[in-house]
């Protein structure tokens, strides 16, 4: 990484964070996983520092609960999945992973909960505690995923091409 992209990096991360805690209110729709999905195509690895110091904005500002943890895999998991699918460039390609992640949210999430049912049930009792965790969040996953596919669907694009061209100008 060159010196001048440390301040970029900066910058990124803490658009994450603004774009997430202005549109908060709005139960499981957001930009993040889109703009991630952004960032990886134009950062590629460079993208791992953005998500650190996201993460750890996050936990700043919300608090480092048990929430925080399941942050630590999934984003990197988005950007993995950009990583191996980056020379694709249709819009609808990119809204159906954005769509995909928002649906499969609650089921990354479930992870932790599979562990620490284990300590009380063993292997039956860690499936039951994830998967009761997984069904009760089905219906924000399903507005997640909706909302990820349609918002990626139609800012992809655009929001893509601006990014590109500024990394590409400057950096």
């Amino acid at each position: 990484m060159r010196l001048k992209e440390i301040p970029l990096i900066g910058m990124l991360s803490a658009i994450l964070l603004v774009v997430q805690i202005t549109i908060a209110f709005l139960p499981n729709i957001e930009l993040v996983s889109l703009l991630i999905i952004i960032y990886t195509l134009v950062l590629r690895k460079k993208v791992f520092y953005v998500l650190s110091i996201f993460i750890f904005l996050e936990g700043l500002f919300y608090g480092f609960g048990l929430w925080w943890f399941n942050y630590l895999y999934i984003w990197f998991i988005l950007a993995l999945i950009t990583i191996l699918l980056s020379k694709e460039t249709s819009s609808l390609i990119w809204a159906l992973v954005s769509g995909f992640f928002g649906l499969s949210f609650g089921a990354l999430c479930a992870i932790p909960y599979f562990f620490m049912g284990l300590s009380s049930g063993g292997i039956e009792g860690g499936i039951n505690n994830a998967l009761a965790y997984w069904i009760s969040g089905l219906p924000f996953d399903l507005i997640h995923g909706i909302s990820n596919f349609l918002i990626a669907l139609v800012l992809f694009k655009p929001l893509n091409k601006l990014i590109s061209q500024f990394y590409k100008r400057y950096f």
